[in-house]
């Protein structure tokens, strides 16, 4: 097992009712900018989660799928000129990410007059950013894990970029099951899959003898296995959906991907796809992961072969087939949850896919993967086997 410094200072509260207890964790005294988007108020979760606290508050509902840099700036402004202290992202991974570049880029003074450049840094390690305002979240899509780690994705111009920081952890975030009972069948399936594919990105890469990462993301990639059915076709089966919030959490939270290597090439290709064509983040992460995995089938193949006996329980036949068959159980997982896994499937041909190469040579995403060397030659590689 490899060195690690891990520290996750995000306080979960957790199941039915929760939100009542978020009170304890707000400062009286603060004024609260409270972000997130107009569905989120129409379906009345809004009023739940404001009801418990006395704050005085400010609404900014601008919040859309991939946060714009140009949006997110306008919360910005309010923050400073209001004064505000602290900030309350009620949503998803869209909301939550967004309330995070809105805390960092408020009031660092080394970036005012030039906030895009917090995208374009390394925040993890970027001496610059000495503060933020505190952030809590109200998980209302279970998927991306952005309540408690310190990652954010946002869109500025065409660009989808990540922006990490330890000022970026949320202060707290409520998991209430209720409070997604209301998601179409397609953003829960969307959630299955994104989480199952933290899961899995770091757990397929080599072994490194972290038992207990390995055992944890088993069990992780096989509840969602378990629940996925539940979860789509019984949206109020409270006991699978704290599952599936449980596991969306816990899959991109640091504790699985401390001490072993991690390949997010799958992110860094479905980023780029998500950009040149507009589909939406999971279902471009299910298009590259199968690919990759057979394109990438020799380096991984010792934890391949583990993951097929393990998580789908493959032990009959040649290695080489049980490899095969557990990525192709993968690939079938992903279509039962109503999502297509083939660039071909959206009618894309390779001329039309071609120019995510180009997107990744110009956000310098040329020494991918575990070990560094996922190159432009291989993601051509990735990309003609996903058609």
């Amino acid at each position: 097992m490899n060195n690690f410094d891990f520290c996750n200072p995000t306080r979960i509260l957790f199941g039915e009712g929760a939100a009542k207890n978020m009170a304890n964790y707000i400062p009286a005294e603060a004024k609260v900018l409270v972000v997130y988007d107009s569905i989120i108020e129409k379906i009345g979760t809004l009023d739940k989660v404001l009801a418990t606290i006395s704050n005085e508050v400010i609404k900014f509902d601008k919040i859309q799928s991939n946060p714009k840099f140009e949006i997110l700036m306008e919360a910005v402004e309010i923050v400073r000129r209001e004064n505000v202290n602290f900030i309350l992202a009620v949503g998803g991974g869209s909301t939550m990410d967004g309330a995070k570049f809105i805390s960092i880029a408020a009031h660092n003074e080394a970036f005012i007059g030039n906030e895009a450049e917090i995208l374009h840094v390394t925040p993890m390690t970027d001496e610059r950013i000495t503060q933020s305002i505190p952030v809590g979240t109200v998980v209302t899509l279970p998927a991306t894990g952005s309540e408690m780690n310190p990652h954010a994705v946002i869109s500025h111009g065409e660009d989808k970029l990540g922006i990490s920081s330890p000022f970026a952890y949320p202060a707290f975030s409520v998991l209430d099951p209720t409070y997604t009972f209301t998601l179409p069948q397609s953003q829960i399936a969307n959630g299955i899959a994104d989480s199952f594919i933290h899961t899995a990105e770091q757990y397929v890469t080599f072994p490194a003898e972290g038992r207990f990462q390995d055992r944890t993301a088993e069990g992780i990639m096989r509840t969602l296995v378990e629940v996925a059915q539940n979860n789509l076709e019984q949206p109020e089966n409270y006991e699978a959906r704290a599952n599936l919030m449980w596991c969306s959490t816990m899959a991109l939270n640091g504790l699985i991907g401390s001490g072993v290597p991690v390949d997010f090439a799958t992110h860094m290709i479905g980023h780029e796809v998500t950009s040149l064509f507009g589909i939406a983040h999971a279902p471009s992460l299910v298009i590259i992961m199968p690919a990759l995995w057979r394109v990438r089938k020799e380096q991984k193949a010792a934890k391949l072969l583990q993951y097929a006996e393990r998580v789908w329980d493959i032990t009959e036949g040649a290695d080489d087939e049980k490899i095969d068959a557990a990525i192709d159980k993968t690939e079938d997982f992903f279509r039962s949850l109503g999502l297509k896994t083939r660039f071909s499937d959206y009618g894309y041909t390779f001329t039309d896919v071609e120019p995510v190469l180009g997107l990744l040579e110009k956000h310098n995403m040329t020494a991918l993967s575990e070990t560094g060397d996922l190159d432009l030659s291989w993601s051509k590689r990735i990309l003609e086997a996903a058609m």
